[in-house]
């Protein structure tokens, strides 16, 4: 009994002190498929949402023309007494085709019980103003709103800041859709 209980701790310790498993090429292979497969998601649902928002919008497509830059962000947003969502996006420099993968969150306080899905499209005037949002990341403020629809595609005659913002959910183009408080950044794991 005592020379299994000596074993048993030989054992122990033995497999204790070990190095970890290193991955293998075959675990670095499955995770850069993984990666590969994600970027063609969010790759496929910006190209959509971009060309809904283009063929809808003539303002949209005129200030898309003259744009730097452009990127669309895939969010799901809960409400259950306080509301949080995240989602992903691209952003794409449009004379090289260079995209950028980022992330974007929210979160507040307020009545509501549900769900709902919404892309965001960002229209670029320059290379700094994209540069930035990239780079640095970018926060909507409170006084941030996606402007679309009729009413709002007639009254937005330009960029804002260097920004034309849309949002886009199930039932179309939403007029004055508030992006208050979501972050945006970028995804170190999809940039690799």
């Amino acid at each position: 009994m005592k020379n299994t209980l000596i074993l048993g701790a030989v054992i122990a310790v033995t497999v204790l002190i070990q190095p970890a498993p290193q991955a293998s090429a075959g675990d670095e292979s499955w995770k850069s498929l993984k990666r590969e497969s994600k970027r063609m998601k969010i790759d496929e649902t910006a190209k959509e949402s971009l060309d809904e928002l283009l063929a809808k919008n003539a303002k949209a497509k005129m200030l898309f023309e003259n744009s730097y830059g452009w990127a669309v962000f895939d969010n799901l947003k809960l409400a259950f007494g306080f509301s949080g969502g995240g989602g992903n996006g691209v952003a794409v420099e449009k004379d090289s085709g260079k995209r950028i993968y980022m992330k974007m969150g929210t979160a507040g306080v307020g009545f509501g019980l549900g769900a709902n899905t919404y892309q965001v499209v960002f229209l670029f005037q320059d290379a700094r103003t994209f540069t930035n949002f990239v780079d640095q990341g970018w926060q909507a403020d409170a006084t941030a709103s996606a402007v679309a629809g009729q009413a709002g595609a007639e009254a937005k005659t330009d960029f804002v800041n260097g920004l034309a913002i849309y949002q886009i959910t199930d039932t179309g183009l939403m007029a004055h859709a508030d992006i208050a408080g979501t972050k945006y950044w970028k995804n170190k794991k999809l940039n690799r």
